[in-house]
C-alpha cells in the first residue's frame, strides 16, 4: 500500500503568495474566487486614495448586449472598498493561504492597525470579509461602488483599453431590513445585482463581518436570489460556514500531488491548481481570458484559437476532471448554436466555432476553421481520462462528426490527385495582414486527427454498420489527404508559406503538440521536429507566454527534459508577480498551460502508452507525484530518488489495457494482485491487464532501509511512501509581490 506523508497545510503553506509591501495593481494583486465570483485585491499610490484597499469584483457570467451588435462581452460589476482612517503604510503583511483559499492581511496605517480576512465561499455565492480594527481605525468603512461610481483615480489605475466595451449603467440603491442592494441596469440590455450585509461580533465590537453576493440580472427575482444567498450565509455560525468553505478546498487539493526539486516551479504549479478552481467549477462558465478577475482588456470574451484549449490543458493529468466538466457543460448546452456558425448550406450536417464569442458560442466562423475540432480534442481528452462512454456517445462523437464534416465540404481535389484545403487562417500568423494560406498545417492536422478519432470512436460505440458510408469517407480522406507542407526549415505554415517571421502560436506544430500525430520516435520525424523548433525560436520576434509553454511540452514529448525546463524558466520572466499573464489585457491560458508543461515532464499518456518521468532534467534527481491521471483512466504514482525511478504504482479505474514505459532498469519486481496479467517488452515497457479497481506496483530491488524515500519496503511492511521534496527556503512564498533578488543567491536569511 501507499502511505501518504504529506502535511498538506505545511506543504501548500510554503507556496502561499505573500506581500510585505502593498500591491498596487492587477499585476501584483491578491486574488480569490469560487469559479463564478472573484475579487482582485490591491491598493493605490495616489495620495487621495492611499487609504483604500480595493476589492475589484467580478462575476464571470455578467455580460452586456451592445447596441451596435456583435456578441455580448464581459463587463465590470463594481468594487468593494475598505476605506481606512489613515493611509496604508508600513509594515504590511498579506498572504493568500492556498490550503484554506483565503486572504489574510495585517495592515498598518498612519493612525492604527487593521486585520483582514477574505474569501469567496467555495459553495455559496458569497464573498466574505472579516475585519478587526484597532480603536484608532474604528471608523474604517466597507463601501460598495458600482463600476460607474468608482473614482477615476482608481478606475484608471490599471490603464484604460479603448477596445473594451463599457455599457451605460443606471444604478439603483436601496436597503431591505439589514441588507443593502445595488442594482445596475445596462443600456440597451443586461444588468447585475449586488447585495451585502454587515454584522458585528458579539465578543469583540472591533470585529465585523461583511457578506456580499453578485448575480447576473437586475429584475426582481434576481434581487430576491441574492438576498436569499446573503440571508442563508449570515444565518450560519461563522466558524461552521468558514469550515464548509475550507472543506471543499482541502478535498480538491488532495485529488493529486506533485513535488519537484525546483521550489519556484513547484510553487508556481500549486498556485495554478488554486487558480483553476478559483476560475471555474463543474457548473461554472467556460474559463475565458479573464476568469472572475476582469480588468481593462480588449479580450472580454471567449477565445477559441488557443486560449480556452490551453486553459483546460492541466485538468486532465492533474486528476481534476470535474473542472473540465464546465467545458463539457458549455458544449452540451449550446450544441445547437454551433450549426448556425457555419454558412447556411452546410448547417444540416456541420458545425463550427469562431475565433471569439460569448458564452452562448454564437458567432460566424469565417476563415479560421479548426477551432471546434481543437475543442473536440479537449473533450476527447475528458473522455479518454475518464473512459465515460456516455460522454463519448452523447457529445464527443456527434460534435466531432459535425466539425469534421465542415472540413469535408471544403476539401478540393488537386491536379496531384490529393485532397486539399482552401486558403484558411493559421492562428496568429500574419494576423494583422488577415493572411490566409491553402493547406495549413493547423487545419490538415486537425482534419487528420478528427478522421482517425471518428473511426476509432465509431468502433468503440459499435456504430460501424450504422455509419458505414461516412466511415468510408473518413478513410478515403486519410488516404488521399495532402501531406503536411515541409521545407528545409521544417514544418511550414501551409502550402508555399514558410515561417518567414516571428510567430507566437504553435499552429504549425500541432502534429507534435497537442495532437501527437507525430511522435518523434522515428529518427527522421525527430529531426524534422527539432529542425522546426529551432527555426521557430531563431525568428524571435513575436514570442509570447504560450510560445514557451507549448515549446516546453514539445520538448518534453521528445524526452528533452533539460530543454523543456529552459522554456519554462524563460516563461517565468513573462508572468506577473502574482502568476497572472497579460497581452494588452489579462489572458489566463499561458500560466495554466505551463502547469501542463510540468505534467508533461513527469507523466505522459498519448499514443496508448503511459510514460513515467519521460523528460526529467538532470538536476531533478528527485521527484514525486501521486494520483496523476492518464488516458485509459489510470491513476499513477511514482517516486524518483538519487536520479532513478524507485517505484511506480498504477491503479485502473476503468479496466482498460495498460501499456506503460517505466524507464526503470535492473531487477524490477511487481507487487499487487496475483490475478493481474502482464507482459514485459523491450526498453522497460510493460503491458498489464488490470480489472477496474486493481493496482500494481513496480519497484526496483535495492539494498535500502524501508524508511528511505522511495526504497523497497521490508517483507512485513508492504508500503511505499509519498512525501514532498525538501524546499529551498529562499524560494518559498516567492510569488505575490515581485522578489527577483531571491533568485540570485543574495545572503538573505
Amino acid at each position: 500500500m501507499i502511505q501518504d506523508h504529506i502535511d498538506w497545510p505545511s506543504f501548500l503553506g510554503r507556496h502561499d503568495m505573500t506581500w510585505s509591501v502593498k500591491p498596487i495593481s492587477w499585476d501584483d494583486g491578491a486574488y480569490i474566487g469560487n469559479g463564478t465570483i472573484g475579487a482582485m485585491i490591491y491598493s493605490e499610490e495616489h495620495r487621495d486614495k492611499r487609504n483604500v484597499l480595493r476589492f475589484v469584483l467580478g462575476r464571470t457570467d455578467v455580460t452586456a448586449r451592445k447596441s451596435q451588435g456583435g456578441y455580448p462581452p464581459r463587463v465590470p460589476v463594481g468594487e468593494l472598498h475598505l476605506e481606512l482612517a489613515g493611509w496604508i503604510y508600513q509594515p504590511i503583511s498579506i498572504r493568500v493561504d492556498l490550503w484554506n483559499a483565503e486572504l489574510r492581511a495585517e495592515i498598518t496605517t498612519t493612525v492604527g492597525t487593521v486585520k483582514v480576512r477574505a474569501f469567496v465561499h467555495s459553495v455559496d455565492m458569497a464573498l466574505a470579509v472579516e475585519l478587526e480594527t484597532s480603536p484608532e481605525e474604528a471608523d474604517a468603512k466597507l463601501q460598495w461602488y458600482a463600476f460607474s461610481e468608482v473614482d477615476p483615480v482608481l478606475k484608471n489605475a490599471d490603464g484604460t483599453n479603448l477596445n473594451q466595451y463599457i455599457p451605460q449603467a443606471e444604478v439603483t440603491r436601496y436597503s431591505l431590513e439589514d441588507t443593502s442592494f445595488g442594482v445596475q441596469r445596462f443600456s440597451p440590455q443586461g444588468g447585475c445585482t449586488t447585495a451585502w450585509k454587515q454584522s458585528y461580533s458579539a465578543e469583540n465590537l472591533n470585529r465585523r463581518y461583511l457578506y456580499l453576493s453578485i448575480a447576473n440580472g437586475a429584475d426582481e427575482s434576481v434581487q430576491q436570489q441574492v438576498a436569499s444567498v446573503i440571508r442563508e450565509a449570515s444565518a450560519q455560525s461563522w466558524e461552521q460556514w468558514v469550515e464548509s468553505h475550507r472543506s471543499w478546498w482541502h478535498d480538491y487539493y488532495q485529488q493529486s500531488f506533485v513535488s519537484i526539486p525546483d521550489t519556484l516551479l513547484e510553487g508556481f504549479y500549486w498556485i495554478q491548481m488554486y487558480k483553476l478552481a478559483s476560475a471555474t467549477r463543474a457548473d461554472g462558465m467556460i474559463i475565458d481570458n479573464q476568469g472572475p478577475w476582469l480588468a481593462p482588456t480588449p479580450w472580454a470574451g471567449v477565445w477559441f484559437n488557443m486560449n480556452v484549449q490551453m486553459s483546460y490543458s492541466p485538468v486532465y493529468t492533474s486528476n481534476r476532471l470535474h473542472i473540465g466538466e464546465s467545458l463539457v457543460r458549455a458544449f452540451r448546452n449550446n450544441f445547437d448554436h454551433l450549426a448556425n456558425n457555419v454558412p447556411e448550406p452546410y448547417r444540416d450536417d456541420s458545425s463550427g466555432l469562431p475565433r471569439s464569442c460569448s458564452y452562448d458560442l454564437i458567432n460566424p466562423v469565417g476563415t479560421e476553421i479548426g477551432n471546434l475540432t481543437w475543442i473536440c480534442h479537449n473533450l476527447w481528452r475528458q473522455y479518454r481520462y475518464s473512459m465515460d462512454e456516455k460522454l463519448l456517445g452523447e457529445l464527443v462523437y456527434p460534435l466531432l462528426k459535425r466539425s469534421v464534416q465542415y472540413y469535408l465540404h471544403l476539401l478540393e481535389e488537386g491536379n496531384d490527385g490529393k485532397l486539399h484545403l482552401p486558403p484558411t487562417v493559421s492562428p496568429e500568423y500574419g494576423s494583422f495582414l488577415q493572411m490566409t494560406v491553402p493547406d495549413t498545417h493547423y487545419d490538415l492536422t486537425l482534419l487528420q486527427w478528427g478522421c482517425e478519432t471518428l473511426l476509432l470512436s465509431s468502433e468503440l460505440l459499435g456504430l460501424q454498420e450504422e455509419d458505414a458510408a461516412i466511415r468510408g469517407r473518413w478513410r478515403k480522406t486519410l488516404e488521399r489527404l495532402v501531406p503536411l507542407p515541409v521545407d528545409e526549415t521544417g514544418f511550414m505554415i501551409g502550402k508555399d508559406q514558410p515561417l518567414e517571421f516571428g510567430h507566437r502560436h504553435f499552429s504549425h506544430l500541432m502534429a507534435v503538440f497537442p495532437l501527437h500525430l507525430i511522435s518523434g520516435d522515428d529518427e527522421n520525424e525527430r529531426e524534422l521536429i527539432v529542425k522546426t523548433l529551432r527555426h521557430w525560436f531563431s525568428m524571435e520576434g513575436d514570442l509570447r507566454g504560450f510560445t514557451f509553454t507549448s515549446a516546453a511540452s514539445i520538448a518534453a514529448a521528445l524526452g528533452e527534459g533539460q530543454e523543456a525546463l529552459s522554456y519554462l524558466k524563460s516563461f517565468m520572466h513573462l508572468i506577473k508577480p502574482n502568476t497572472m499573464y497579460k497581452e494588452a489585457g489579462p489572458v489566463m491560458e499561458s500560466p495554466l498551460a505551463a502547469a501542463e508543461g510540468i505534467h508533461d515532464m513527469l507523466l505522459q499518456s498519448w499514443g496508448d502508452t503511459i510514460r513515467v518521468f519521460p523528460a526529467i532534467p538532470s538536476e531533478w534527481t528527485e521527484a514525486v507525484f501521486h494520483n496523476l491521471r492518464t488516458e485509459g483512466a489510470f491513476l499513477v504514482s511514482a517516486v524518483r530518488s538519487a536520479g532513478i525511478t524507485s517505484w511506480i504504482r498504477i491503479k485502473s479505474l476503468a479496466g482498460q489495457p495498460c501499456r506503460i514505459q517505466t524507464g526503470m532498469t535492473g531487477d524490477i519486481r511487481i507487487s499487487g494482485v496475483e490475478s493481474a496479467k502482464f507482459r514485459q517488452l523491450e526498453d522497460g515497457v510493460y503491458v498489464f491487464d488490470l480489472k477496474e479497481g486493481q493496482e500494481v506496483i513496480l519497484y526496483a530491488k535495492i539494498d535500502s532501509d524501508a524508511s528511505a524515500p522511495g526504497g523497497e519496503p521490508s517483507a512485513d511492511e508492504k508500503l511505499w511512501k509519498i512525501k514532498p521534496i525538501a524546499a529551498d527556503s529562499r524560494l518559498c512564498g516567492y510569488f505575490g509581490s515581485r522578489k527577483p533578488w531571491r533568485l540570485y543567491g543574495l545572503p538573505i536569511k
